[in-house]
């Protein structure tokens, strides 16, 4: 797609209203430009992130400004082992009319939102996790053999706590698959850390304002998607998402012989998009090799997984991620 004089003026003018968006987040969650950075990319691509982090980072501080800052109408549900589909979709319930009759009235369940906050998604039963699976992908779930739309956009922000693994059920592979990136969220550095206790612990703290409305988002969304991509940038994201699946036969002998099973097409997809939004966050009209490089484990670290003996060797998934992109990266520059 070649750059036309609109596009680009929608692209700077769409650049300085996330600057602001940036801006108005970072009042109240401090620092961690890189999450925000990946959190925005993930809702400019129209789609899902899942927050891995301990306790207290601001993981639901974080879902809390985005939803007010892009204007969006924000739910939180707290996964539990014994939270019910039902408590998530919504259920049927009988109602009585003042002429004596009666019938079934259904009553919305608080995914019927634009960005849903799913709290500790590995704490709910499988039967749970699964009700989210439609609406992740098909922005509809099916109740009582009719299909209800969300409103739109709709968005999930799931989180997880790295470390704590008891009670919790493992997401599986085809729900992963559906957020388009996973965000680490790290411990702040100490000057970070300075500035979250000078700005928490006072009488007052700062708010965020609103630079978004929903149609505004979706105009976004929209021209991320119109953003064009070199040949060589869509090359690279082809050898590399190819390039961490053990079975092809061009393989490195690092994948062959340390990843149990690789990322599928929908890793290219992702890496299609992300890479533009962080080229549009960075206040550039397209994409780079170095946005696939610094995007390649967000969107591929939970589309992959070592091998039972690589995990015993004691081997780190983002550790293999990164040498093979810097392989890939290597051999596309000489090429």
């Amino acid at each position: 797609m070649s750059d036309t004089p609109e596009l680009v003026a929608e692209i700077e003018g769409l650049g300085e209203k996330l600057a602001e968006a940036k801006a108005s987040i970072t009042k109240r969650f401090i620092g961690q430009e890189q999450v925000v950075d990946l959190v925005l990319s993930a809702i400019l691509c129209g789609g899902h992130g899942l927050l891995v982090g301990l306790p207290g980072l601001g993981k639901t501080r974080l879902v809390d400004t985005l939803s007010t800052v892009l204007g969006l109408d924000g739910k939180r549900v707290q996964f539990t082992p014994d939270l019910m589909p039902a408590d998530i979709l919504g259920s049927e319930v009988l109602e009585a009319g003042s002429d004596g009759s009666r019938e079934f009235k259904f009553i919305k369940g608080p995914i019927f939102c634009q960005l849903l906050m799913a709290d500790e998604i590995n704490r709910a039963s499988p039967r749970t996790q699964s009700a989210l699976l439609q609406a992740m992908q098909e922005k509809s779930v099916t109740i009582a053999g009719a299909e209800l739309d969300l409103p739109a956009p709709f968005h999930v922000l799931a989180t997880q706590n790295p470390i704590e693994q008891e009670g919790t059920y493992p997401l599986p592979e085809a729900q992963l698959d559906r957020f388009l990136v996973q965000i680490d969220v790290p411990y702040p550095d100490r000057d970070t850390e300075r500035d979250i206790l000078l700005a928490t612990t006072g009488v007052e703290e700062e708010e965020a304002t609103t630079v978004f409305s929903p149609t505004e988002l979706m105009a976004a969304q929209h021209v991320v998607r119109q953003m064009p991509v070199g040949e060589g940038v869509m090359e690279l994201i082809l050898d590399l998402v190819r390039a961490c699946r053990p079975e092809e036969p061009g393989a490195l002998e690092l994948v062959r012989d340390n990843v149990g099973w690789g990322p599928g097409p929908r890793a290219a997809q992702a890496l299609m998009l992300t890479v533009r939004a962080r080229a549009l966050l960075d206040g550039r009209l397209a994409p780079s090799s170095e946005d696939v490089a610094a995007l390649a484990g967000p969107v591929l670290t939970h589309r992959m997984a070592l091998s039972f003996a690589a995990r015993a060797q004691g081997l780190v998934l983002n550790n293999v991620i990164a040498q093979v992109t810097e392989s890939v990266t290597r051999i596309e520059a000489a090429a």
